[in-house]
């Protein structure tokens, strides 16, 4: 059965590839009519392709020629000539999926063909590279070929004002990362007026290194963050504990993170927590009677984030501390740093503790979104890689697309050799040593990679007491990047480097390097200092040398006491350790069975970080609905260009609504909860002068409703009447609605956040977290949009509007996170007066008034 599965993959694939085969062939039968176009001619195809457009065409019936056009516009500008195999890879591009091509194969030219087609359709195409050195290094480099034809290219990066933002997201074609578009779309969310807002509708975009961005990247939300009370002092105080502890005299490129007397360290979880020593400590240190009291939940939050910032997270490895004294925090897939992101939940500050930095303010979630609900939201998306078969299930289930291997353009030469194990890292890294003066002194240029920034500096000092000369490309000196890549590939050059320089980078070969006698020297040599925890990194790695048929070698070189083999090694591979040191500390291990036990680690390690991820979203799924529907609602205030006083009746009615509903059980003939109503409409909806006790007394449910509505339809109107003009009634309208869904949002937001990080727990009560966390988020989203009907309501009624207030609404601060408007005042009374701590609040959010507006109380 299974081998009739992988058969009829097989097959469709072949046939997939002879399609394409075909229409590629197609292309390039246009190939001499366009070579004998003049530079004139050929720049004129654009504005007619524009044109035809217009008029009816599809993109689907234009592709041939379109294809034809950018490769011979490719040729004139950057010498470079699309072969048939980058053909074929463009048009999976343009269907919407991704082709397997090879490292080396040119994915960046054949990017320009589905691009320049969409890109005509005048819709916008984003680019979507893995770091802001790639999107800058491909702007500028294809942007000529763009720019020759007549397109806009525009590059996005953090640095950007929002102006600059806008006319990048403006042009035909916007270079971006894939954090940069996502924040953006959040930020956009969030702006009060419509000439703040910087991005188009979502129309197409092609992911460079499709795999890293949309699987590797997609296991951490966007999470736009407002500032939450700050708690300095007692961090401080957490971290000196932490250091107190016996057993935290750890050392990075050594240590096995063994059981320490106070507290013990799960090497597959890389989880921590304290004994029944490091509990006693802990109340000795507090002075406390059990730390585990209710009252000591906070305090046990600092310490578990203090143990956690002290003994799992490791400096170079994890994060980095800048000239700055910041601490930034390094991205285990790339290597680099990711200015501007925080670890949540108090973990970050931690840290600061730890390094002894200033502790910045925590923070509360404002806006979030997942890397996958993002991607969804494009009309067409597609992306490149050499590294997406073994995903393959992951995209079609998440995204909707296939991947298709496309064949190479020649046959590849690189030497893969197998790996070489040693049974420690102090050995492992001596016969690195010797394999690059070996190498050096035959004047083979070599690129050492390694995982983490701390094994970079160990190998550089090797080399340093080795007198070979070499550069180090990590996180710390990232601003040299294009220079040290750029020689990289010269004759005895030596490069050590993160996973910075895994994807996308290209090494030049230099004069004389392809033409050693020996094969073993000849190209660019990579040698790999440990294995990755995903398999496609590595090969990544590997993908640096032998591109387009050139020589080229590789040989990784693994330790027993590496982090991957600790963390999923087997008690075979603890007793084969044994062995060999028996036999010498400086043996090398070749064996099926450490291979294979290897590829089985990053095979778990690869499950985890699946369900990892697709629990991330799954949980984000839940809020998305939310999130599009006031998103789409607010955008519509934003863009309103006539009185919403429509929109604003239907709150109206249905608040009032609520509030007699809530009155009903309390039975409506009494006098008591006539006076309760009465006392929540004076404060909350109209004039006192304006309705009397009489005026409720002898009436249905029904005809309260309509009494109370009336006389808001005739108190609402006397409030438009003082703003006269209908632009400033427009602007009061926006504003007080952009200002209570905003502070109600960003206040659910957090609510789930807090709710998603607790709600684990319930699993022991036999309940699924995520269907209890779906039934709680519909709940409280109904419950806030009651709350914003209510709140909207109030303002619109009790506001005292002053002859400035339609100016000072206008001038209001256009801040990305909080919304304010002017001159809107409460009369001075307390619209909750007379309401019980334990009763339901009168907003009709169903909770209870302690919990509700008894909390947050909007002034």
């Amino acid at each position: 059965m299974a081998n009739n599965f992988i058969k009829k993959i097989v097959e469709n694939d072949k046939k997939e590839l002879r399609k394409l085969d075909r229409m590629a062939r197609k292309v390039e039968t246009f190939a001499d009519e366009m070579e004998h176009l003049s530079d004139e001619q050929l720049k004129a195809k654009t504005p007619e392709f524009k044109e035809r457009i217009q008029k009816g065409e599809s993109l689907d019936d234009l592709l041939y020629e379109v294809f034809a056009v950018c490769r011979e516009a490719a040729r004139r500008v950057l010498g470079l000539y699309p072969f048939h195999v980058q053909i074929m890879g463009g048009i999976v591009l343009h269907n919407g999926d991704v082709p397997e091509m090879r490292t080396g194969e040119g994915k960046t030219l054949t990017a320009t063909m589905p691009v320049y087609l969409n890109a005509l359709a005048g819709e916008g195409v984003h680019v979507v590279t893995v770091n802001e050195y790639l999107a800058t290094r491909d702007m500028t480099e294809m942007g000529e070929l763009y720019s020759w034809l007549g397109l806009t290219v525009g590059l996005n990066l953090n640095s950007k004002s929002p102006e600059e933002k806008r006319e990048a997201y403006n042009c035909d074609i916007t270079y971006s990362t894939s954090s940069e578009l996502g924040f953006d779309y959040l930020r956009d969310n969030m702006v009060t007026r419509k000439e703040d807002m910087v991005q188009k509708p979502l129309n197409y975009a092609l992911v460079d290194e499709v795999d890293s961005i949309l699987v590797d990247e997609a296991r951490t939300p966007l999470i736009i963050s407002g500032q939450a009370e700050s708690s300095s002092a007692l961090y401080y105080r957490a971290d000196q504990f932490a250091k107190s502890l016996d057993g935290q005299d750890l050392n990075i490129v050594t240590s096995d993170f063994e059981e320490g007397d106070d507290y013990k360290i799960d090497l597959q979880s890389k989880t921590i927590s304290l004994t029944e020593e490091g509990i006693d400590k802990a109340e000795k240190f507090f002075q406390i009677d059990n730390l585990y009291d209710m009252e000591n939940v906070a305090l046990t939050h600092f310490v578990d984030n203090a143990l956690r910032a002290n003994y799992i997270m490791l400096h170079d490895i994890d994060y980095m501390v800048d000239e700055n004294k910041e601490v930034l925090i390094i991205d285990q897939f790339t290597g680099r740093t990711m200015p501007g992101r925080r670890y949540s939940d108090g973990l970050h500050q931690a840290i600061e503790a730890k390094e002894a930095v200033p502790i910045q303010d925590e923070s509360k979630t404002m806006a979030s979104i997942t890397i996958q609900n993002y991607f969804r939201m494009y009309k067409k998306l597609s992306g490149m890689t050499g590294t997406a078969k073994t995903e393959e299930e992951e995209f079609r289930e998440i995204y909707n697309i296939q991947i298709t291997p496309i064949p190479t353009n020649r046959p590849i030469q690189r030497m893969d050799h197998p790996d070489l194990l040693y049974p420690t890292l102090e050995t492992k890294f001596n016969a690195v040593l010797e394999d690059i003066k070996r190498r050096h002194a035959e004047g083979q240029p070599l690129l050492i990679g390694t995982v983490a920034v701390e094994t970079s500096e160990l190998i550089s000092r090797k080399l340093v007491a080795a007198k070979i000369p070499h550069e180090v490309l990590n996180a710390k000196n990232h601003y040299r990047e294009a220079q040290i890549i750029m020689n990289a590939g010269q004759q005895g050059a030596v490069t050590i480097a993160t996973n910075m320089a895994g994807r996308g980078t290209d090494i030049k070969l230099g004069a004389g390097v392809v033409d050693h006698p020996d094969p073993e020297f000849r190209g660019l040599a990579v040698i790999g200092t440990e294995r990755h925890e995903s398999r496609r990194i590595d090969n990544q790695l590997r993908g640096r040398s032998g591109r387009q048929g050139d020589p080229g070698v590789s040989q990784f070189y693994l330790s027993l006491e590496d982090d991957l083999m600790k963390r999923f090694g087997s008690e075979r591979v603890s007793a084969f350790l044994d062995k060999m040191r028996i036999s010498g500390d400086d043996a090398v291990i070749k064996s099926g069975l450490i291979t294979r036990q290897i590829e089985s680690s990053q095979k778990r390690v690869e499950g985890n970080n699946y369900d990892s991820r697709k629990q991330v979203l799954q949980y984000d799924d839940v809020i998305r609905e939310q999130r599009e529907v006031i998103y789409a609602q607010r955008h519509d205030v934003i863009v309103a260009e006539e009185d919403m006083t429509p929109v604003l009746m239907g709150m109206f009615k249905r608040t009032v609504g609520r509030q007699i509903d809530g009155q009903v059980l309390n039975d409506l003939t009494k006098e008591e909860t006539l006076n309760n109503l009465l006392v929540i409409v004076q404060n909350t909806m109209l004039p006192e002068e304006s309705i009397k006790l009489e005026d409720l007394q002898g009436k249905s449910a029904q005809e309260l409703k309509d009494l109370l509505f009336d006389k808001i339809k005739t108190q609402y109107a006397a409030q438009m009447e003082k703003l006269a003009e209908p632009e400033r009634q427009l602007e009061f309208q926006r504003a007080v609605i952009l200002r209570v869904v905003d502070n109600n949002w960003s206040e659910h937001i957090d609510a789930l956040d807090q709710m998603r990080q607790s709600v684990g727990l319930r699993g022991y009560a036999q309940n699924n977290p995520i269907v209890e966390y779906q039934e709680e988020a519909y709940n409280m989203f109904n419950n806030m949009i009651g709350t914003i009907e209510f709140e909207v309501t109030r303002l619109m009624m009790k506001a005292q509007i002053h002859p400035q207030t339609a100016q000072a609404t206008q001038q209001a601060p256009r801040s990305a996170v909080t919304t304010s408007t002017a001159n809107i005042t409460n009369n001075g009374k307390n619209p909750f007066a007379g309401v019980g701590r334990n009763d339901l609040c009168p907003c009709g959010s169903g909770k209870k008034f302690k919990n509700c507006h008894g909390r947050t109380h909007i002034a």
